[in-house]
């Protein structure tokens, strides 16, 4: 009899040990909710790519980073003082890693089934944007990474694993647009040709044309969970505010009418992509509207300034030169919005990530991240 029980005992806890296995064997199977995050766009989001390139635009000096516990405050190529919004939206839809960046060394095996994070600081929709910088990653470039991540995922699971995985339990955020025009159309030096030639609408066409091609691309290579920032409140930047002598509470006008406009077309484009590509869900985040609550509300979230950036330098609201070692830096990061220039806190990313997690159809339409998640 004790013997009988000894051998049931060993095979069920035999068979539960096979069940772990089967659970937990590989990446992603212990977080069935998120496989991958792939991270498309610009310096809002580039977790390090830029450190890679010879480029003018570059965040891995000091004081950027200086909150990054995954890094004991050293900088990591993040415009920030700490985590990106995809950073948070990651760890809180459960990635026990940070979706590392392509151009980094580490960018291979079995890391990338957490996800890949393509963002360039500098980078926009129009392969012209940024070019004051000398290089960057457009969103065509980005995409074509992806092909060659999407080519690796599939020696790693297998075809048919591969697709699955991509399509069902993997999430594509894409944040850009914001260049496009401020380093773009809005840069009198090089572009004064397109202002003259172009019109907003045709410039903005340009950018709707290209998007749409950039994301039905995606789409082709299994992408089917979308989230798409709009562009933000640029006009109310620290440099846009500093370089046009504004008041504390103003904004430049045409700044936020050209993102108004392109993010109301922004809009129908995702419309339609989800009405003609079959089983895709293109999640809309209206950063514009996040942005601006935070700007005009500051107090509200604790904040003691919606303006002045808490580390550069030049100006009222220290907005001309990019963060770095001779920048003048506020004692009380988490009292700003902004870490500089062009860039939120982290302060402020935490907020907009909640947001998008959790928030209603006023800011994420039509169902947020966990949603989008669980889909």
């Amino acid at each position: 009899m004790a013997m009988k029980y000894y051998y049931n005992t060993t095979l069920a806890l035999l068979l539960f040990l096979v069940y772990l296995s089967h659970q937990y064997n590989g990446v992603g199977a212990k977080n069935e909710g998120l496989g991958a995050s792939f991270i498309f766009g610009d310096s809002l989001v580039d977790a390090g790519n830029n450190n890679y390139l010879s480029t003018l635009s570059k965040a891995n000096i000091p004081p950027n980073g200086i909150d990054f516990k995954a890094s004991g405050g050293n900088p990591t190529g993040r415009y920030t003082n700490g985590r990106t919004i995809g950073d948070i939206v990651g760890e809180e839809l459960g990635q026990p890693n940070y979706a590392v960046p392509f151009l980094a060394p580490n960018a291979s095996g079995k890391a990338i089934l957490y996800g890949v994070n393509y963002a360039s600081g500098g980078g926009g929709i129009l392969n012209a944007t940024g070019r004051i910088f000398v290089n960057r990653i457009g969103m065509d470039v980005q995409i074509d990474y992806f092909s060659i991540t999407r080519k690796e995922i599939d020696k790693l699971l297998g075809k048919a694993k591969a697709r699955e995985y991509i399509m069902k339990k993997s999430i594509f955020s894409i944040t850009v647009g914001a260049n496009d025009f401020l380093n773009n159309y809005l840069l009198p030096v090089l572009s004064i040709g397109a202002r003259i030639s172009q019109s907003p609408d045709a410039f903005i066409d340009d950018m709707i044309t290209h998007f749409k091609a950039q994301l039905t691309r995606l789409y082709q290579m299994d992408a089917r969970k979308f989230v798409i920032g709009n562009v933000g409140p640029i006009g109310c930047i620290p440099y846009q505010k500093t370089i046009n002598q504004l008041n504390e509470d103003e904004c430049v006008d045409l700044a936020n009418k050209l993102a108004l406009q392109y993010n109301a077309r922004l809009k129908d484009l995702l419309a339609e992509l989800n009405d003609n590509l079959p089983g895709s869900t293109f999640v809309f985040a209206n950063v514009y509207d996040l942005v601006m609550e935070l700007i005009k509300n500051y107090q509200k979230y604790g904040f003691k300034t919606a303006s002045k950036a808490c580390c550069g330098n030049g100006g009222q609201f220290a907005g001309i030169i990019p963060c770095g070692p001779t920048s003048s830096m506020c004692s009380d990061r988490y009292k700003h919005v902004f870490w500089d220039p062009y860039h939120p806190s982290e302060a402020s990313n935490l907020i907009l990530a909640k947001q998008l997690l959790d928030g209603d159809n006023r800011y994420i339409s039509p169902m947020n991240l966990r949603q989008l998640r669980d889909l």
